[in-house]
């Protein structure tokens, strides 16, 4: 992926594959699995599948740990919980 297209994809008020931005006339549409990105047309989606599809399972699965791994906000230090 370029760098472009990686600034597109962090940036969701443009379309990820032309960079046309979102206005009234306009509305861009999510990516279907993790809102990510966001497409113009069904044709820009489906232009950037290719380069989409291996950024989303990479950020899918950093989402994923940073999930699992996320410290809790409030610690029980000398608190029993049970």
């Amino acid at each position: 992926m370029s760098e472009d297209n990686a600034n597109a994809a962090v940036d969701k008020s443009c379309c990820a594959a032309c960079g046309i931005v979102e206005v009234v006339a306009i509305k861009l549409k999510e990516c279907a699995d993790y809102n990510l990105v966001r497409y113009c047309s069904d044709g820009c989606q489906i232009e950037h599948t290719t380069q989409h599809e291996e950024a989303c399972k990479k950020w899918a699965a950093d989402l994923r740990d940073e999930l699992l791994f996320k410290q809790p906000e409030s610690t029980h230090l000398g608190d029993c919980p049970i």
